[in-house]
């Protein structure tokens, strides 16, 4: 079987590792010079700058099982001790956010009317929304309010960049929703659903254990990559893609020229937006559903400092942003805190977090004034009155894709599009979860299905 795959992010190459250890012939062609799609790793004056993400969780011991393979085990590194301690600004202050049930009591992030609230969560009934419900409507009625603006709000915008009055429960969060759903509750959900987790091999997001490599989080990616040998070209721009008799041509320009591909199977795990331009002629329909789907602008700001600059102390993975507080950019991961070799001897190094769902007019602002505003909230944040020792950013137009209300119908469609489409297959993280652990543990199931179907 010869599978051509579209794209070379983290979707594509790990579900080439599988269909190539299962013995078919991949192809994967990859538009720019570079494999890792939004991992993207710079170093510049000792400094380790990830403009994608930082790390990644290991929820699923599919991520071992490659790292194992392609030879990244010395490598590998897992998150300092002290990365599990997570700030929440609150009335200009940085606040932990509880994580046990002592500390939730004792907690001045909430008030003691939000943890009677909180207490009250076990009691309350099934929603009759069903699917169009997004996480803020489904936060408040179980949870209450004042847990949604200090907890799951400021949550959304780290992770998704995302606004958690649009967000869907069922397609964004799919194991809360399923928790209400399988067993009434989150708080019974939560214990009873640890037996099932165990029994999967599966670690829950919380406890999890985050991960990185030595040289950044291109690593990942780039051995996969070497690994799969020349199944992999780069600079291969795909220019069509069309049925021919029972197998599929795939053509695509490189710096040799236009060339022609027969495959049995393709597989896109480009974006939304750039699949939909290449399947057009395969569905009609299919461009629809993929353009409907929103990725917003988020720009990632990379601060570096010197660390007798700093007057708090760094004992954590970073801080979030709740909307409430009226600041203009989302959080910052204390990037030097989570992983050695992150900046210099003497430095710290930050990695700010900016626009997103809830604040894409931001860009209409001129990019050094933007900038200008960003580091002074920062500083102001952390009691920094000295100038950044380095500055580096990049800007995403399109950055992590919205699993919005009615995110449900886009679903179903890619669905029945695999099914009336034989041979046509979509991955990527729209589909079944944004972060790396959701990308790698999806991979192996869709190569299965390339394999069986």
């Amino acid at each position: 079987m010869k599978v051509v795959i579209a794209g070379a992010g983290i979707s594509g190459l790990a579900t080439a590792f599988w269909l190539k250890k299962a013995g078919a012939e991949v192809i994967i062609l990859e538009k720019r010079e570079q494999v890792g799609g939004s991992m993207r790793t710079l170093t510049e004056n000792g400094y380790l700058i990830d403009f994608g993400p930082n790390s990644a969780l290991e929820t699923t011991p599919l991520i071992k099982e490659i790292v194992d393979e392609v030879g990244l085990t010395a490598e590998m590194m897992y998150a300092d001790a002290k990365a599990s301690k997570r700030y929440i600004l609150k009335n200009g202050e940085l606040m932990p956010l509880p994580m046990s049930p002592p500390a939730f009591l004792k907690t001045r992030l909430f008030s003691t009317a939000a943890k009677i609230r909180l207490m009250k969560e076990p009691f309350i009934g099934k929603s009759d929304d069903g699917y169009y419900q997004s996480i803020a409507r489904f936060v408040v009625r179980r949870l209450g309010q004042e847990f949604l603006d200090y907890a799951i709000s400021p949550f959304v915008s780290g992770v998704f960049a995302g606004d958690p009055d649009r967000l869907s429960v069922k397609s964004a969060f799919p194991k809360l929703y399923r928790l209400e759903e399988l067993y009434g509750g989150l708080i019974k959900g939560t214990i009873k659903g640890a037996r099932e987790r165990k029994k999967n091999k599966e670690k829950s997001k919380q406890s999890a254990k985050m991960f990185s490599f030595r040289r950044g989080m291109t690593s990942f990616p780039e051995a996969i990559a070497s690994h799969l040998g020349t199944g992999v070209v780069c600079g291969a721009e795909i220019t069509g893609v069309e049925r021919s008799d029972r197998q599929i041509k795939v053509t695509f320009r490189t710096d040799k020229g236009v060339q022609e591909i027969l495959a049995d199977k393709f597989l896109s795990t480009m974006p939304a937006k750039q699949t939909a331009a290449l399947l057009e002629n395969i569905d009609v329909m299919l461009p629809k559903h993929l353009n409907e789907i929103y990725y917003p602008p988020v720009k990632v700001l990379y601060l570096g400092y010197k660390t007798s600059d700093i007057p708090r102390p760094l004992d954590g993975f970073g801080f979030l942003i709740p909307a409430k507080e009226k600041r203009i950019f989302l959080g910052a991961i204390w990037s030097s805190v989570l992983f050695p070799n992150r900046a210099p001897e003497g430095k710290a190094c930050f990695t700010l977090f900016v626009g997103g769902a809830t604040k894409p007019h931001l860009f209409e602002m001129p990019d050094n004034d933007l900038n200008r505003e960003v580091i002074s909230q920062f500083s102001e944040i952390m009691g920094i009155t000295a100038e950044p020792d380095l500055i580096k950013e990049l800007y995403w137009e399109k950055a992590i894709p919205q699993y919005n209300l009615g995110y449900i119908e886009h679903e179903n469609y890619f669905e029945r599009f695999e099914v009336n489409n034989p041979g046509f297959y979509l991955g990527g993280n729209y589909r079944g979860g944004i972060s790396v652990g959701d990308c790698v543990k999806n991979s192996k199931p869709l190569a299965e299905k390339i394999l069986q179907n």
